[in-house]
């Protein structure tokens, strides 16, 4: 089948199971939204990030037929399963059965053998609906239950498609689609629980049967790897644990007028205790109100911790009390090769991660640098805004306050002052981390067949002002990804809710701050545990911070379709330039490693670079 595009049969069960995805998108959206046209954007979406793999896995065995790198160990235990011999497994691998009994399952359905090709291929079939779980993700997130919205009625937004398609795209995720890999089965099945899970807390009230394929799937993410209980419990699990508390919703009073301190700690505190908790859309949310924020939803889970694990967490706690004896069976986290995988106190990954979404989402910051100039040429500008409305605690100007009160509640007013204490605190804390926290993995200099060791080897271990030089370049990159999850300037946001609520995008709107916090809380438990820093280890962190990312113009002010899709565009390029740079090293750049005296080692096997 089309010998010229580097295509065989296989991609014809594709097709055909792609048209089944047509026929009940096409339906599925007639009949919700009266649109014709979301079910056949994405299905070509679809078929494009498809063929996309299917000629990176075609390349790929062309040129390596035998299995690479990890795969060493992935194929050979899948195809001894393929052989019926479940009792036999490679203590080197370090992940449950999950990938191999998937792959078993999919291609006894499609007649397939367990040779290398089509083993990898099993991820080829994949990475399209990935593409799909993420769009639905991101379409939830932008049509939750409202007024006006109240069977929760999902309309695909075109920047809900092209975010999953740029997410499908993710250079290091899509790199792993034409190898037998577990990325992208993981990254698919956490999907999928996500988008259960917005389909949970787009309700006050789940099912019986709900919370059984919400355990159902947090139990599968488990079996594909064992990280994956910091996505489906503490992530997807705090922010049902938010949703419960929210749903408590307390009648509301007046704010009285607070005389000390301490009377407007206790009403404050009272008022979480109910459910009333401190959560403001992150564009409007100054440094104190992550403090509040966190506060609120802490005292709200204390006081209504019997109905929140009642009506909505009992299901994840189900999946982490499972995790916990997992860990007490085997003895730790990973199943084999525990010498080489002891947990370790990592802060220093918390570092890396915001350089490393700053490359790969360089289009999604370009506003924000945009902005920065337009600051820069404008720098008295901003002193003349009103200041936008605030939900803190009510301010005055009473004779009567103490002088506590006052203090706390002007420093609480002041984004200048919170502003540099932040950024004063962030760079000592990244300075402290990358003094006393900075570990090195044997592995990580051992194999130069991977890009990290270059990355290392010309940035923190070329020379010790380089490591301590990084520092403010990693709190930049941290406060560019920041705003990225904030929208449009909170001023934009400001003047378009004073419109009619018809005119405000519900694309652009940006997260509540608490979701933004239980992202950092699970990215920072899933990284700093991992001695190995590997591009791989940061998928998933990506993946929820890029569908958190609301859409805005390329162009301040500017709502021409250029302006308003620039942004996308330019990610889907950008991303495509990577995978094939990336690809293209892959293929053509093989090497052999040598020893001093110029002799073949690894028996004279042939080494790519690859993420």
């Amino acid at each position: 089948m089309a010998p010229w595009l580097g295509l065989d049969s296989s991609f014809g069960v594709q097709v055909a199971r792609y048209g089944l995805i047509f026929l009940i998108l096409r339906l599925y959206t007639i009949h919700k939204t009266g649109l014709f046209s979301s079910g056949s954007y994405i299905i070509l979406s679809l078929g494009a990030v498809g063929l996309l793999a299917q000629r990176w896995a075609s390349s790929v065995t062309n040129h390596v037929p035998g299995p690479y790198l990890d795969e060493v160990f992935h194929i050979p235990q899948a195809q001894v399963y393929c052989d019926g011999k479940y009792r036999v497994w490679d203590d080197k691998i370090t992940t449950p059965p999950g990938l191999y009994v998937l792959t078993i399952l999919a291609n006894s359905l499609s007649g397939w053998p367990c040779s290398v090709y089509y083993l990898r291929l099993f991820n080829v079939e994949i990475i399209p609906y990935l593409a799909l779980a993420a769009t639905m993700s991101r379409t939830r997130l932008e049509q939750p239950k409202t007024a006006g919205n109240k069977e929760g009625r999902s309309r695909f937004s075109l920047y809900a498609v092209w975010t999953g398609i740029n997410i499908s795209l993710f250079p290091v995720l899509f790199f792993f689609s034409g190898l037998y890999y577990t990325d992208v089965i993981s990254t698919f099945v956490v999907l999928l629980a996500y988008v259960n899970h917005l389909g949970r807390v787009s309700k006050d009230r789940t099912s019986l049967a709900n919370d059984a394929y919400t355990l159902f799937l947090g139990l599968l993410a488990l079996c594909m790897r064992q990280t994956n209980i910091f996505w489906v419990v503490v992530y997807m699990g705090g922010l049902e644990a938010v949703h419960g508390i929210k749903t408590l919703r307390p009648e509301p009073i007046a704010t009285p007028a607070f005389t000390t301190l301490s009377q407007q700690i206790q009403f404050y505190a009272w008022r979480y205790s109910l459910g009333d908790i401190h959560d403001p859309p992150l564009n409007l949310t100054f440094p104190s109100d992550l403090v509040l924020c966190t506060f609120s939803i802490v005292i709200a889970a204390i006081y209504n911790l019997g109905t929140i694990i009642r009506q909505r967490i009992w299901p994840h706690l189900v999946v982490l009390g499972v995790f916990v004896g997992f860990v007490v069976w085997n003895g730790g986290v990973v199943l084999g090769d525990k010498s080489n995988h002891v947990a370790t106190l990592h802060l220093a990954q918390m570092l890396y991660i915001w350089p490393l979404f700053a490359f790969f989402s360089v289009p999604l910051l370009f506003p924000y640098l945009l902005d920065m100039l337009t600051l820069a040429l404008k720098p008295f500008t901003s002193s003349a805004k009103a200041p936008l409305p605030r939900n803190n605690p009510k301010e005055t100007n009473d004779s009567r306050q103490s002088v506590a009160l006052k203090v706390f509640n002007l420093l609480g007013s002041s984004h200048t002052a919170q502003s540099i204490i932040v950024l004063a605190g962030a760079l000592v804390a990244a300075t402290l981390i990358v003094r006393f926290n900075t570990i090195i993995h044997p592995f990580t200099l051992a194999d130069n067949r991977h890009y990290m060791f270059y990355v290392f080897r010309y940035s923190i271990l070329k020379a010790v002002w380089v490591k301590y030089g990084l520092v403010p370049v990693y709190v930049a990159c941290g406060w560019l990804c920041w705003n990225a999850l904030q929208g449009s300037s909170s001023t934009a946001v400001h003047e378009a809710q004073s419109r009619p609520s018809q005119a405000l995008d519900p694309a652009t709107i940006p997260p509540p701050t608490s979701s933004v916090l239980i992202l950092l809380l699970s990215a920072t438990l899933s990284l700093i545990t991992a001695p190995l820093v590997e591009p791989r280890y940061f998928i998933l962190p990506w993946v929820f911070w890029r569908l958190l990312v609301p859409a805005r113009p390329a162009l301040p002010g500017s709502e021409s379709l250029i302006s308003r899709w620039l942004v996308p565009f330019l990610e889907t390029v950008w991303f495509l330039i990577i995978n094939v740079a990336t690809m293209y090293i892959f293929i053509t750049r093989p090497f052999y490693w040598r020893g001093p005296s110029g002799e073949l080692l690894d028996e004279g096997r042939i080494q790519r670079f690859m993420w």
